[in-house]
């Protein structure tokens, strides 16, 4: 089989690709051969005729809502087989359900006003027979892949709609009973909000509970295993719940909204989930205050015992999330700890923090993630021996149980990818037609995570409640309590439970550990400020930050702790920061992942970058109707007339800022009528607002009225913006 480009097809209201392709229907010996009695596959190739047979392949680039509608009728006979499916997974981002039932049931259903081409005699009862199956097609595909679209209660208005449709066109069939059991399972079920096992509201707990810092005695009780898998039963249990079409970027941006406080409960619930194994990890670090530093650093080595199962288990979003916590300002900065913390223990600390390095756009955590996707068991492999022998040991035991496990990821890699998606890409091309390329690129993404949710199935956990009772009423340190409780445990430390010699050697280790390098820099102690957001590169270690990109203070779920050191930069937050599943444009603070051939190492896509949906006319040049795809514009990097910037506004802390698309057309009302929309503000107050480049600490560049952004700004530094009001 060949495929050869067959070039577009315009029609109205709709471009499509063509693809030609090529299949051999037919091997035969030729009249000599068939003469001399031989057959085609004994004969060489000389002696054969080959009979191919040319299809077209039509798949729709962009084109009306009408015409997207209408080609979930037609997508079969063009060939495109997975139109149904990508259309079901993303219409949210430009329809509603109703929308596209409504035109489906009363333009395209209607036998008595139907315009689709099949159906254009209306008195052939075949085209009639035909148009109902593939009405019947699309709605099964709709009722198992997406039957949520219908969720909406009290009054469930498109599920009767298409329930009273079914009655008149489709009596007494299988999908009209079936839709008639949804309706009543959905009246039937109790509306409860999908917020996890985890939350710490004193309405969660058990009569007589309070939330409270848990004994360290209490804690060890639980052994290692254990504690993983409740968690990654937890995270399971949220995880299958995700609605895949709330992680699309241009729904997940718009969750800080007033009226969208709601928005996109499912993804939130696994942010809070995060968010508390993280707060978790850090409250029975430093909750107790009269912990000697060998008893503390003996709770370091437990989480990270515990991080490591979670490892066996392919739980990737706890093990992230622990990594992160050991990571946080709070618990790194506990020095004479760390030095408590045996050898063994630390080589496992820091291969597991390896999993999630950032090096090359998080290529180690992408392709470690695809490579156990859909297997059996977890690929453990460990350059340290002792390591090594423990993994396989546990490994066997998981085998020889026969408990296959599934995969659960660190959801915020692919909500970056969506956000970064929705931001480099644009809604409408020329015409005002969908670009329904756009939503392809994005389905590829939800692909992979329907299939780890299918992988989840495999998971057998039972739940434990009395560990569950005891997560739950976990009292959480706010970051101010964190930071004066690191403080207090480090300055109490016993400088002299080491000679100065086995000091001295233990320090060079574990900064080669950290920090890759063998001069270790206590950090600069910092005065706590009132609201702490994550700080640059060349913050002080020490200080406590809640790293956000839009941080929301009414959400607390969206709170979270932010890392500060990686292997690979001593001078960079790590990348592993628990942030709220790296909701992108969420209360998160961690550098995120774009997609995996994008930013390289020093030019990650944060999730900062919030991207309201079509509200970007001036994009219009970047038609995607044009030629062969280009490569996405990425953050730190002009590349063939384009790139991503980050704009703050004055006065806020610089990890809140919004991502926004510029090509070398964009001048400064445009950008700054683009970066108030995104920063919820009136895109009339242009003339009152300043767009200004940050160079330096005490260096930045302003730019005149009309100037063009793309040029005029400095390409040596951080593509970051700050949005000030005019003096």
């Amino acid at each position: 089989t060949t495929f050869q480009d067959g070039g577009e097809e315009v029609e109205d209201g709709a471009v499509y690709n063509v693809t030609l392709k090529k299949v051999q229907i037919q091997q035969a010996a030729n009249k000599g051969a068939r003469w001399l009695g031989g057959e085609g596959d004994q004969l060489p190739p000389e002696h054969t005729v080959r009979q191919y047979e040319t299809s077209k392949i039509r798949a729709i680039k962009a084109g009306t809502l009408e015409k997207l509608v209408e080609n979930l009728l037609t997508a079969f006979g063009d060939a495109d087989f997975s139109y149904i499916s990508i259309f079901l997974a993303t219409y949210r981002a430009f329809a509603s359900p109703r929308a596209v039932l409504e035109l489906l049931l009363d333009r395209f259903g209607n036998l008595e006003t139907s315009s689709h081409g099949e159906v254009a005699n209306l008195n052939s009862l075949e085209s009639e027979m035909v148009l109902r199956a593939e009405i019947a097609s699309v709605l099964r595909a709709w009722l198992d892949q997406c039957s949520e679209d219908f969720r909406e209660p009290p009054d469930y208005m498109c599920l009767l709609k298409l329930l009273d449709y079914l009655k008149n066109n489709m009596p007494n069939s299988d999908m009209e009973s079936r839709v008639q059991n949804l309706l009543k399972q959905f009246q039937n079920q109790e509306i409860e909000a999908v917020d996890g096992f985890c939350s710490t509201s004193s309405s969660d707990l058990v009569d007589g509970e309070e939330l409270e810092i848990s004994s360290p005695e209490e804690f060890s009780s639980f052994q290692d295993h254990v504690v993983a898998e409740q968690l990654t039963y937890m995270d399971v249990m949220l995880f299958r719940r995700v609605v895949p079409y709330h992680c699309l970027g241009s729904i997940w941006s718009q969750r800080d909204k007033k009226e969208n406080k709601n928005l996109a409960p499912t993804v939130r619930a696994t942010i809070t989930q995060f968010n508390a194994v993280t707060k978790c990890v850090i409250s029975t670090i430093l909750g107790t205050r009269d912990l000697k530093i060998q008893q503390r650093a003996k709770i370091i080595e437990k989480w990270i015992h515990i991080a490591h199962e979670c490892r066996i288990l392919k739980n990737f979003s706890s093990l992230r999330a622990i990594i992160s916590a050991l990571q946080s300002n709070s618990i790194y900065r506990l020095k004479t700890t760390w030095m408590c913390v045996s050898k063994d223990i630390l080589l496992m600390y820091e291969e597991l923090s390896e999993i999630f390095s950032d090096h090359d756009n998080y290529l180690t955590s992408r392709e470690l993630l695809m490579k156990e996707a859909t297997s059996k068991f977890a690929n453990l492999d460990s350059s340290e021996k002792e390591n090594q022998k423990k993994s396989q040991k546990r490994l066997q035991l998981q085998k020889n149980k026969g408990v296959m496990q599934g995969t659960v990821p660190y959801l915020g890699t692919f909500l970056t990818d969506l956000i970064m998606l929705d931001t480099a890409l644009q809604d409408y091309v020329e015409g005002g037609l969908i670009n329904f390329e756009k939503r392809r690129r994005e389905f590829e993404v939800i692909a992979q995570i329907k299939l780890l949710q299918s992988s989840c199935n495999s998971y057998c956990l039972i739940p434990d409640q009395k560990f569950l009772q005891w997560f739950r009423r976990q009292r959480h340190l706010t970051e101010e309590e964190s930071y004066k409780l690191s403080r207090e445990a480090e300055a109490a430390a016993d400088t002299n439970i080491l000679s100065p010699k086995s000091q001295k050697s233990m320090v060079k280790r574990i900064s080669t550990l950290f920090l890759g390098t063998d001069v270790f820099t206590p950090p600069k102690e910092q005065p706590l400020k009132s609201s702490p957001v994550g700080g640059s590169s060349g913050e002080s270690t020490d200080s406590a930050s809640v790293s956000s990109c839009e941080f929301n203070h009414s959400e607390t779920e969206d709170v979270c702790v932010t890392p500060v050191s990686s292997p690979e930069d001593p001078l960079k937050k790590i990348s592993g920061s628990p942030s709220c599943s790296c909701s992108p444009d969420s209360s998160v603070s961690t550098p995120s992942s774009g997609l995996p051939s994008l930013p390289p190492k020093g030019s990650i896509f944060e999730p900062g970058s919030g991207s309201d949906s079509g509200s970007v006319p001036s994009r219009d040049s970047c038609s995607v109707l044009s030629g062969a795809p280009r490569a996405l514009p990425v953050y730190n990097r002009q590349s063939e007339g384009s790139c991503i910037i980050r704009v703050s506004m004055d006065g806020l802390h610089a990890s809140v800022y919004k991502s926004i698309l510029i090509t070398n057309q964009d001048r400064i009302p445009d950008v700054t009528q683009r970066a108030l929309l995104k920063h919820n503000l009136g895109p009339d107050a242009v003339e009152d607002y300043e767009l200004v480049q940050v160079i330096s600490e005490d260096k930045e560049l302003v730019f005149p009225r009309d100037a063009n952004v793309f040029y005029g700004m400095n390409s040596h530094v951080n593509f970051d913006f700050i949005l000030r009001k005019k003096a």
